[in-house]
């Protein structure tokens, strides 16, 4: 892992962009983020709240809001999450393509900044899950996906009789979950309220522990199969089907000398399950159980999301004392969580208050004081404000971001098909595989990459060339252009005649080479 180049408890406010390229490579432990969610609106706070003047615009444009340069970083060198976002504009459109154009960038630097046993939650709702789940897949790759969580942010979303219901009410978010490797840890659980303490652990032993009998646990069940490995005798017991015991002998005798197994005075056998070893009920990918921000935490912020949230996050994905990381941190909702919880945080914002309102709610959780005076708790001095990224140490290049976009934003390169007439009047009607004349009908031609794009190729016109349908269909992507030259040669497909005007290739060196 690389060397941690920013402190403890710090805010950037700025372009998060910026400073996600300054941060050296693997060095979070966990992103926990609640970005724009392509709503096409606008967002205002509460006039009388502690937010006020807090607004953005969730809205996107491919002509305003698109960089070249971040076309260029992605169609060189990230094939796949190009694909994702060239599908998005045939299938919705324009503006989806600049809202994830926008996400893709910022996704790729968070997946660099990721620890190998680190993982991010991206917060969301339906306008553009799947497309953000397909871009996410691209990125931190398919078998990385580990859930997605369904949270239930309202009870109700009908807006009364009056209103024709043409779609069912929406009132759940989604929650991407993605780990760094196979190395990411998840603990999903969560304490037993008293009610279900009170209903599961309903026994209590001669020292006054609390348990509940899981005898169950001991022996076999008939849809277990045959185990005549587990067939064995355990302190004058037999288990009494034929499949055998449950537990191993060496597992039965650990449980019994911990005291977990008892012997009953009625000769049976008791598997005591004590309330002072439970490590918690395990929560599903559904989640309705947390309700919205209330009371004091409620500052009027027009998307804030409920400390509750956030904390079940950070408490399952991380330990005391790792990073936690929010580019979009708004009011605060993710670093407050994160100092609650004893976990370091580094927060970035666009918002110019976005400092204040973080030292305020640091303030009235009783988690900051202005001044120290004596007190353990941290003071607003060790929340960090910086505006300019920090600095690499990592031997990593940051790319310069353009400020501003420029100009209408078109592909990099034209698409193939429309470079036809160009490669006619410059390699001729002829199939650059086989060497075959198509002058009869040059729309024959079709229109191919000499490289694969599944190998590194582009659509440049250097890396174009024409091949006739069956050479085409023979090539697919898994040959270039010269090794299909190649087995055209071999299976006999190739006119003697014409390979000599093959332009693209190999072919008429080749030639040269048999007329010599």
């Amino acid at each position: 892992m690389s060397e941690v180049n920013f402190n403890n408890r710090t805010l950037y406010h700025g372009d998060n962009l910026v400073f996600l390229r300054g941060i050296n490579s693997g060095t979070v432990h966990l992103i926990a983020t609640d970005p724009p969610f392509n709503k096409g609106r606008d967002f205002h706070a509460t006039p009388d709240s502690l937010s006020r003047g807090a607004s953005f615009q969730d809205r996107w444009s491919w002509r305003d809001d698109v960089h070249d340069e971040w076309l260029d970083s992605i169609q060189e060198d990230y094939d796949e999450v190009w694909r994702v976002i060239d599908a998005s504009r045939h299938s919705y459109g324009n503006d989806l393509a600049a809202f994830l154009c926008f996400m893709a960038v910022r996704l790729i630097e968070m997946h660099r900044v990721l620890r190998d046993d680190g993982s991010i939650y991206l917060h969301c709702d339906p306008t553009a899950s799947h497309y953000l789940k397909m871009l996410m897949d691209a990125i931190f790759g398919s078998e990385n996906y580990r859930s997605e969580i369904t949270y239930q942010r309202a009870t109700s979303t009908q807006k009364g009789s009056q209103y024709a219901s043409r779609r069912w009410g929406n009132n759940a978010d989604i929650l991407l979950y993605y780990s760094a490797s196979r190395k990411t840890a998840l603990d999903p659980r969560r304490a037993l309220t008293p009610q279900e303490i009170d209903k599961k652990f309903n026994k209590t032993d001669e020292n006054g522990e609390r348990y509940y009998d899981d005898s169950s646990h001991i022996w076999s069940t008939p849809n277990m199969g045959a185990r005549p490995n587990l067939c064995y005798e355990w302190r004058g017991f037999t288990n009494p089907h034929p499949s055998g015991w449950r537990l191993s002998k060496q597992r039965l005798e650990e449980e019994y000398q911990k005291g977990n197994i008892v012997i009953r005075e009625d000769g049976k056998l008791e598997r005591r399950k004590y309330l002072k070893d439970y490590r918690g009920a395990t929560y599903g990918n559904v989640w309705t159980d947390i309700p919205p921000a209330l009371g004091k935490e409620r500052i009027g912020y027009p998307t804030q999301k409920p400390l509750a949230l956030y904390e079940r996050i950070i408490k399952a994905s991380s330990n005391p004392g790792d990073i936690v990381l929010d580019p979009f941190s708004g009011c605060a909702t993710t670093p407050i969580a994160a100092e609650r919880l004893g976990r370091q945080w580094v927060g970035m914002d666009l918002w110019d208050k976005a400092h204040k309102v973080v030292l305020q709610r640091l303030e009235s959780e009783g988690l900051a004081v202005p001044e120290g005076n004596g007190s353990n708790l941290i003071t607003f001095g060790d929340v960090y404000y910086c505006t300019e990224p920090p600095k690499r140490t990592d031997n990593g290049n940051s790319t310069q971001i353009l400020t501003t976009p420029t100009g209408r934003r078109e592909l990099r390169y034209p698409k193939p098909r429309t470079q036809h007439g160009r490669l006619l009047a410059d390699v001729g009607a002829r199939c650059q595989g086989c060497g075959n004349d198509y002058s009869f009908d040059p729309r024959v031609l079709e229109v191919d990459h000499k490289m694969p794009r599944a190998d590194g190729g582009t659509d440049a016109y250097e890396n174009l060339t024409l091949l006739c349908p069956p050479c085409n269909k023979l090539k697919r992507d898994r040959l270039t252009l010269t090794g299909l030259q190649a087995e055209n040669r071999r299976l006999g497909y190739i006119n003697i005649e014409g390979e000599k005007f093959i332009v693209h290739g190999e072919a008429r060196r080749r030639a040269r080479r048999r007329r010599r």
